[in-house]
């Protein structure tokens, strides 16, 4: 079978064993359970598939899956749409999404456009496998080392600075692995990906726990507090913005609360961080 063919079971394996009967509203079967979550036999009950047509799915042995059943199975999982998007990637034939890109990654112009005015919020764009491609003058003052040619994966896991600062760091760094589980499904074929992924997993012993609970989301599915040495806690929901001419580019934009403590302390730390610059 398919490598994608054996994540798409794992990842179902996954989102199963994530869930009780009691979950998903339905009465166990009868008998000793074996499994942390979900039976095969009542997940295949729930989506309206048989026992046997379910197990050869997550056993990789199923060649074809229409989309109405994928549609069940993600129903019956109570997948967000994070979790369904990648469920249909990795059920998708099709090579369509596996095209690697180049090495040299250039940040596209709209996004740029866009970032230059909004300077009064903390900004930057990613690209491929959480590659920095660009950053305004707050969002370096707010989390220090991430700049462009970075990389946020790095950043978060390997630069202690990310411990420092980001106060909900399990949460952010999760989200992180997360995101790469999504891009991977999107670019299997991504070596430079897979060897970052490999990386981490090998570095950092959080990093392949959260690997290996197959959850997905995107680079920007976490809120951000920060504690930062000169202005003290900042707040941040995040706002994305997909890039037109380029499906593997997001601006990402750190906001805040009008009324809020973060929203009066960024006018302060912009100063600071010109400050700062033109003295060094």
């Amino acid at each position: 079978m398919t490598a994608d063919r054996t994540q798409l079971g794992a990842f179902l394996r996954s989102r199963r064993d994530g869930l009780t009967p009691a979950d998903v509203g339905m009465r166990a079967f009868p008998g000793p359970r074996r499994v942390p979550g979900l039976r095969k036999e009542e997940l295949a009950v729930l989506a309206g598939v048989s026992s046997d047509y379910y197990s050869r799915l997550e056993q990789g042995r199923q060649a074809n899956v229409s989309r109405s059943v994928l549609d069940a199975l993600a129903k019956a999982l109570r997948l967000d749409e994070v979790e369904r998007k990648h469920l249909l990637v990795l059920a998708d034939p099709s090579d369509q999404h596996r095209a690697t890109s180049a090495l040299v990654q250039h940040a596209d112009r709209g996004l740029l456009r866009l970032m230059t005015v909004m300077d009064h919020v903390p900004a930057l764009i990613l690209g491929r496998r959480g590659e920095v491609l660009a950053t305004n003058a707050l969002l370096t003052a707010v989390l220090g080392n991430l700049r462009p040619a970075s990389s946020l994966v790095r950043f978060m896991f390997f630069d202690p600075l990310a411990r420092e600062r980001i106060v909900n760091w399990e949460h952010f760094a999760a989200s992180t692995v997360a995101a790469l589980r999504g891009e991977l499904g999107r670019h299997p074929d991504d070596d430079r990906l897979i060897a970052l992924i490999d990386e981490l997993r090998s570095r950092d012993a959080d990093a392949a726990q959260w690997w290996d609970d197959h959850g997905v989301q995107d680079y920007t599915s976490a809120a951000k507090q920060i504690l930062h040495p000169i202005v003290g806690a900042l707040s941040f929901d995040i706002e994305t913005v997909l890039a037109t001419r380029s499906t593997d580019q997001v601006l990402v934009v750190y906001t805040a609360q009008p009324d809020s403590e973060t929203t009066r302390k960024l006018p302060f730390l912009a100063s600071w961080s010109m400050e700062n610059t033109a003295s060094g």
